[in-house]
């Protein structure tokens, strides 16, 4: 149910098969007769050495080093009340109960929402822990304007996880469904900064219906440009960036020129020193992302047999963009090259 739990339920686990067998070992506190008799060997006899798949490892040395006592160990409180809460008899997992809050918290806070629910039906305290959920929240949805304002008595961040899910599932199958029950539910306000900012921090949208949302809300696409920063990115990188977050269209069109326009003043600004060193401006920005676009169908595509070589891009790329020198352009094409799709 989690990798903190299971961490530490196999960390008891293993002290508990070989820990006792270590306390008590030749030349120590216990007998090596003893010994033998608990592994199984008959009276008289020496005790047999262990086998290497006894414990998972190699031969052990005749003489073992004696295992340190948890009293010397960092968290020994912790782990005598593991000792004293379970038994030889017991099997499965710890009692989280039994654990110190913050300690138990904590473990609890690496299962996600469908763990989280199976665990509070066990641990009902701690599974419904406030603390859990508004992490969880506020690790699907970064930001929304619920957030800012100042909650009621009896505010529920498990209530409110619900209706965001909620809202996001009815936002991918209508977007305007989905923004209209935010806003009524009062998660979000019909601002165009803050709808930017919620669907900047959230990754639980569907692409499709995000890309028809913003080509009919173009106020809330300029903002949600705004808060990106490419500074001091290499330009294929930034626009790879840009499209993760605001998916091209599948074909060309008014609304592709519209993004690579607004990414085009975005970068430069972002970089008023390489506009200034290499002779960057818009324009000349926006031929090179659609040269790159076109450069990444051509050699990702298996469609296109002949591939366009460097020196070609080159070639093409300075005649609509002469400022910009052949190293620059270069680069740009083993970028490409190396990594893959700008748009993929």
């Amino acid at each position: 149910m989690g990798q903190g739990l299971w961490r530490v339920a196999r960390n008891q686990q293993l002290q508990q098969e070989y820990g006792e067998h270590w306390d008590a070992g030749p030349g120590l506190d216990g007998d090596p007769q003893d010994l033998g008799m608990e592994m199984g060997a008959n009276p008289g006899q020496a005790p047999p050495s262990p086998r290497l798949g006894d414990l998972g490892g190699g031969p052990l040395p005749p003489h073992p080093h004696p295992r340190r006592h948890p009293q010397h160990c960092q968290g020994a409180d912790i782990y005598q009340l593991l000792r004293a809460h379970w038994g030889k008899e017991q099997q499965g997992f710890i009692d989280l109960e039994m654990l110190p809050p913050e300690l138990s918290i904590t473990i609890l806070s690496y299962l996600n929402a469908t763990d989280l629910c199976l665990a509070s039906c066990v641990w009902q305290d701690l599974g419904h822990d406030e603390y859990l959920w508004q992490g969880l929240c506020k690790s699907t949805w970064g930001h929304c304007s619920i957030y800012n304002r100042r909650l009621p008595y009896g505010f529920s961040y498990r209530r409110l996880y619900m209706m965001l899910d909620e809202g996001s599932l009815t936002f991918n199958a209508n977007h305007q469904e989905g923004i209209s029950y935010f806003m009524s539910k009062g998660i979000l306000v019909d601002h165009p900064k803050e709808l930017a900012k919620f669907i900047f921090c959230t990754r639980t949208l569907n692409w499709k219906m995000l890309r028809v949302y913003l080509d009919e809300r173009r106020d809330v696409l300029d903002e949600l440009v705004t808060l990106h920063n490419f500074s001091n990115q290499f330009l294929p990188n930034a626009l790879r960036d840009f499209f993760r977050h605001i998916h091209a269209p599948e074909e060309r069109g008014e609304y592709l020129e519209t993004l690579i326009t607004k990414f085009s003043h975005r970068f430069c600004a972002c970089n008023p020193a390489l506009v200034r060193d290499v002779g960057l401006s818009p324009d000349a920005v926006y031929v090179l992302c659609y040269s790159l676009i076109l450069l990444s169908i051509d050699l990702t595509s298996p469609h296109v047999k002949n591939k366009m070589s460097k020196r070609e891009f080159i070639r093409n790329t300075r005649h609509a963009a002469q400022n910009i020198s052949e190293d620059f352009v270069g680069h740009l094409y083993d970028n490409i090259y190396l990594i893959g799709h700008v748009a993929a």
